[in-house]
């Protein structure tokens, strides 16, 4: 307990990863209270009143179709952080199990792992998930997983790295000399210690998943329309830029904003979590 609300005064002292945490909470709350913070219907089009500048009735101004941005922007939130956390879920045990048992049990199993490994870090993450994505279909859940297989090998490199040195800790080898199997030591000792690097990482690359997710939308091979997923809204206005520039503008401040705050949350756990900090 003493050592948690230490790390706690250790994380505030950081002010730009508590603006992060606020505003990760801001945005998971709009989220979250969506249907009650919209003033108006997210599929309720009125041409009549298309690209309407804000105001007291639209806040944020109308789309090519008359629909209110704002209430698309809340809703659009539930989507992204939908992706992002899934994504996140995925990846996280695959990277962590891959690598903790190539660090662990070594030999040809490490090399055959790490092989793979190799393959998918030697294309670009935004290029690997737009194969899968277009290999699979349009659509959220393909994306996702486009965006899983994309985003775990480095999770995995990170793990085999950590579990490289903690499988030489006297502790491990007092365990295995009870007579413990190689899974027992992954999943009751090496696994749990590789944790809260893998943790920072997964916060840290929630950045880049959510451009990546707003990429696939931007292309149309993500959430479709009418949706209102950020990438897909950006898209949808880049050819007002020069008339009506707030509805290409508000999605992509809206991914800036986000992947800024889960960068800047990440760094600072990472210092709170790090056990080489004095």
């Amino acid at each position: 307990m003493q050592q948690s609300m230490s790390q706690w005064r250790r994380f505030c002292r950081n002010t730009s990863a508590l603006f992060g945490l606020v505003v990760i909470i801001i945005i998971a709350a709009a989220a979250l209270f969506a249907p009650w913070l919209a003033t108006h219907g997210i599929f309720t089009q009125n041409l009549q009143l298309r690209l309407a500048a804000p105001g007291a009735e639209y806040w944020l101004g109308t789309d090519e179709l008359g629909r209110d941005i704002y209430s698309r922007l809340i809703f659009g939130a539930r989507i992204t952080l939908y992706i992002t956390c899934l994504s996140a879920l995925i990846v996280g045990p695959i990277g962590l199990l891959v690598g903790t048992i190539a660090g662990t049990v070594g030999g040809w199993v490490d090399t055959v792992l790490m092989r793979i490994v190799d393959i998918f870090l030697a294309f670009p993450s935004l290029i690997l998930a737009l194969g899968f994505v277009a290999a699979l279909g349009p659509g959220i859940e393909n994306a996702i997983i486009a965006i899983s297989l994309s985003a775990w090998p480095p999770i995995a490199r990170l793990a085999r790295a950590e579990a490289l040195s903690i499988r030489k800790m006297d502790y491990v080898a007092a365990v295995r000399l009870q007579g413990a199997s190689q899974m027992r030591i992954i999943l009751r000792h090496i696994i749990p210690m590789c944790l809260p690097s893998v943790v920072v990482r997964l916060t840290l690359n929630m950045a880049g998943i959510i451009l990546t997710a707003a990429s696939l939308g931007f292309l149309g091979l993500g959430a479709q329309a009418p949706s209102p997923e950020w990438g897909a809204m950006l898209s949808s206005g880049r050819q007002f830029m020069m008339t009506n520039w707030t509805i290409a503008a508000i999605p992509g401040l809206s991914i800036l904003l986000t992947s800024l705050a889960f960068n800047l949350f990440g760094d600072g756990l990472r210092d709170v979590l790090d056990l080489r900090h004095d």
